[in-house]
């Protein structure tokens, strides 16, 4: 653990952290636990321009933040990265001033866990100090590879929020699956809900409720091979494990898939080499705020069978 004591310093808000919440900007800047940072504002040892603020003021370019003492019992060891972290800025395929889309690696998670375990975003960071904003603009699941957005500026990362709420981005998912899918499905539509769980405890299920949020995906074959079929996925809305459950429901899980699919035929494609989970966000496509038209192809690797 740190054993000094970080001094009162003052940040002065830019234009990236401008109409941020105090104390969503002090999770960011500080990387301590949340209660930590509530009892900070609660007691006013954190203050803007000399004043006291709720959790929920909005912070404004040219603001003066007093930020405390943080005792080094809360103060996390800075987390390292290995080899296969290092790839990653081999596998950017787009990068401008806003935005940098990675084709993410199976196997890696896009943010770390608890302890000392970094993933995409954490390595992101210390492999590009250069830059002083990168956050996540949306998730894929550990398994999962291909395209993955990050944003360099909190103005692209609003953005693309909306972008995503609003079903304004488009994106094409590739996956084998198990057995040989009908080319006459070509759509799966469904209520699918949500357990309160977190972590390896979270599954969705098909739910006939009003509880069940409404899903939409379409499906295209573009392979079939005597035992499983390659499939162009087209997602129509933005569900927690949505391709892997239409697949599952459909009686054609995607092949690794250890929460949906059938651990006996996993093991049987495993023995062929197919050790992962299949699943690949093949293409995104999507306007930036300026107008500038963004599309983007991230090829999977060792994928062809």
């Amino acid at each position: 653990m740190i054993t000094s004591k970080v001094k009162v310093r003052w940040v002065e808000i830019d234009e990236n952290s401008s109409g941020q919440r105090i104390d969503n900007f002090l999770i960011r800047e500080l990387k301590i636990p949340k209660s930590r940072i509530y009892q900070m504002l609660r007691t006013g040892e954190v203050r803007i321009n000399k004043g006291r603020v709720k959790p929920t003021h909005r912070v404004q370019v040219g603001d003066q933040v007093r930020i405390p003492p943080v005792e080094s019992s809360v103060v996390p060891e800075p987390v390292s990265i290995g080899a296969r972290h290092e790839v990653l800025l081999g596998q950017i395929i787009f990068e401008d001033k806003d935005l940098l889309i990675l084709n993410k690696p199976p196997g890696l998670a896009v943010h770390g866990g608890s302890g000392l375990h970094a993933g995409v975003i954490e390595a992101l960071r210390i492999l590009k100090p250069h830059e002083k904003f990168l956050e996540l603009a949306h998730r894929l699941d550990k398994d999962t590879s291909g395209c993955l957005i990050i944003a360099k500026s909190r103005q692209a990362l609003l953005h693309l929020h909306e972008l995503f709420k609003t079903g304004k981005i488009k994106k094409i998912y590739h996956a084998w699956v198990a057995g040989r899918w009908p080319k006459n499905l070509n759509k799966v539509s469904c209520k699918l809900q949500r357990n309160e769980q977190t972590g390896a405890g979270r599954k969705v299920t098909v739910s006939d409720n009003d509880e069940g949020k409404d899903s939409l995906t379409t499906f295209a074959v573009l392979k079939h091979l005597d035992d499983s079929t390659q499939l162009e996925v087209r997602l129509h809305t933005g569900r927690t494990h949505q391709i892997r459950v239409h697949c599952q429901m459909s009686g054609f899980p995607v092949i690794g898939d250890d929460r949906y699919g059938k651990h006996g035929l996993n093991q049987e494609f495993a023995r062929k080499g197919m050790k992962r989970l299949y699943l690949h966000c093949y293409q995104m496509s999507f306007e930036m705020a300026d107008g500038k038209k963004i599309n983007v192809t991230a090829t999977p690797s060792l994928w062809n069978l």
